[in-house]
């Protein structure tokens, strides 16, 4: 990777954004040029020189967008609204936000010749019937308009297909990856968890220890590919390495299909992983399952799947990646880092 490269990560202080800025920072000799509202995820990354940090909004500071993509080589637009219960109650919100700021970056690529790393979403599939989710032949089957949670996927999945017609009509240079289920230190703060918006991971670990009851949306039957944030970003590596254009013009799924589980089966996992902490142990004991119907949880608007597993052949053939870490490793990993206050980052660079 000594190829230098400008990189402009737009919505960095999120999970996948600080996770990605600083690998980047330690593993090679690229410079990243970070923009977002808030950079509390990217205390790590002041430490190099080669690290920009900007505070702008995607939809207010399009000036300032413009010239950064101009001057940047790769351009990654992580800025998204990706909690399902914002789907339901704030639809014209995430539009704004998910479709009408991204499209904008996607023509500023085009324009100035610039190649764009786009994050889809494994949502994309949605009620597709295949065992394993294929990034060129599985349909992608969305519910009824009046279930507003589809509107982040039909989102994500218009922008897939403009990139795709940028790229072979007009030749811009992309990558999409659709991310299955990433976990991890710092995927969100758990003693801010807010029931009903959170990530799931998030909200479960809060209700423990706050003592309250673990809310299982229609029993938890449902099930998720899990993926850990390091396995998800040596792969973003690979694709911005981009060795002999391999993803050029390429989706990939970045997922952990050996890793599925149901949200019960994550619930329980972790109650047993907070046993562990002599501080957390009692209320680990005294933890409660409770199942609650998806309407009262999350409004009318939502819909589920029963499972999301991805096809990886892609990722394994192109570019040589296979994710490593398994479930109760990574939420160790996790609870570490908010339990113990470990700094997870900084003894991975150590290691």
């Amino acid at each position: 990777m000594d190829t230098k490269k400008k990189i402009l990560i737009l919505g960095a202080n999120g999970f996948i954004g600080s996770s990605l800025a600083l690998r980047i920072l330690t593993d090679t000799n690229w410079e990243v040029i970070a923009a977002d509202i808030r950079d509390n995820k990217l205390s790590n990354c002041f430490n190099y020189d080669k690290f920009k940090f900007f505070n702008k909004n995607v939809l207010e500071d399009s000036e300032w967008i413009e010239s950064a993509v101009k001057d940047c080589d790769v351009v990654l637009p992580l800025v998204a609204i990706a909690t399902p219960s914002t789907y339901v109650k704030d639809p014209l919100r995430v539009y704004r936000l998910d479709y009408e700021s991204n499209m904008e970056i996607v023509k500023l690529c085009a324009k100035y010749g610039k190649r764009i790393v786009f994050p889809s979403t494994s949502e994309v599939y949605g009620l597709c019937p295949d065992r394993e989710f294929d990034e060129y032949e599985s349909p992608l089957v969305l519910g009824p308009i009046r279930k507003e949670r589809w509107i982040y996927s039909c989102i994500k999945q218009m922008l897939d297909r403009v990139i795709w017609a940028y790229g072979n009509h007009e030749g811009l240079k992309f990558t999409l990856f659709r991310p299955f289920n990433f976990i991890g230190p710092k995927l969100d703060d758990i003693t801010a968890a807010k029931e009903g918006s959170s990530r799931v991971l998030t909200q479960f670990s809060h209700n423990i220890i706050h003592e309250k009851p673990i809310m299982l949306v229609d029993g938890g039957s449902q099930k998720r590919s899990f993926t850990f944030i390091d396995d998800g970003i040596d792969c973003l590596m690979k694709i911005l390495e981009n060795k002999d254009s391999c993803a050029d013009g390429k989706i990939f799924n970045i997922g952990n299909p050996y890793m599925e589980f149901s949200i019960r089966q994550l619930a329980e996992m972790l109650i047993e992983l907070f046993g562990e902490y002599p501080e957390y142990a009692e209320r680990a004991k005294n933890a409660k399952l409770q199942n609650i119907s998806a309407k009262d949880y999350y409004g009318e608007g939502y819909q589920d799947v029963p499972r999301r597993v991805p096809s990886i052949r892609q990722a394994q053939e192109i570019l040589g990646w296979t994710p490593k870490t398994d479930l109760k490793t990574a939420l160790k990993l996790t609870l570490d880092y908010h339990l113990l206050k470990k700094d997870y980052e900084l003894e991975r660079i150590k290691r």
